[in-house]
């Protein structure tokens, strides 16, 4: 799905894979190996197609004939894969652009993103296993299995994992801007 959205975007921008490459700072084979399903990207490729697009991650992920009932099946969930050290995410909902639903595992030390960053939503985050550090406008919040966080996302925000063990949480994004 995310290929076949990725070159609609490109067809209708009237790019080359070159071209696009070329202003996402990325290499034209990556380009070929996502619109045709054969790799997933990782975040920072997302915010870099976004940004060519000048469209949200979300954008992306749109799915304009989203059924009115969506099953998440293990194994079958688009991976949003982050350079090593940051966190991978599951995408559990359709993209019709009114929630987003991830499934996030962080490894002892990874982080959600290099930088805490904002953006104009509603995000509730959920610990399923393990602890997690949710720093939130210049505030640490240590919370484990079963604690939950809701904050205005515009507020500069990340994940991280200080502990030894890993950490399973499920975030939850509305409107979806991730």
């Amino acid at each position: 799905m995310l290929g076949d959205r990725l070159r609609d975007l490109r067809q209708q921008h009237s790019l080359t894979l070159r071209q696009l490459a070329t202003a996402a700072d990325v290499s034209p084979a990556l380009l070929s190996q996502i619109e045709n399903g054969a790799t997933d990207p990782s975040l920072s490729t997302l915010r870099k197609l976004a940004k060519v697009f000048d469209t949200s991650i979300a954008e992306l992920f749109s799915e304009p004939e989203a059924p009115p009932v969506h099953v998440s099946r293990v194994g079958a969930r688009t991976r949003l894969a982050a350079p090593p050290g940051q966190i991978t995410y599951e995408r559990l909902t359709p993209g019709r652009g009114d929630l987003e639903v991830l499934q996030a595992h962080l490894a002892p030390g990874d982080a959600s993103s290099a930088e805490p960053w904002a953006h104009p939503s509603t995000e509730c985050a959920i610990v399923v296993t393990g602890e997690v550090v949710a720093e939130i406008g210049g505030e640490s919040y240590t919370l484990t299995a079963g604690e939950s966080v809701t904050f205005d996302s515009r507020l500069a925000h990340l994940y991280r994992n200080a502990s030894d063990q890993p950490a399973h949480l499920i975030i939850a994004v509305t409107p979806p801007t991730p």
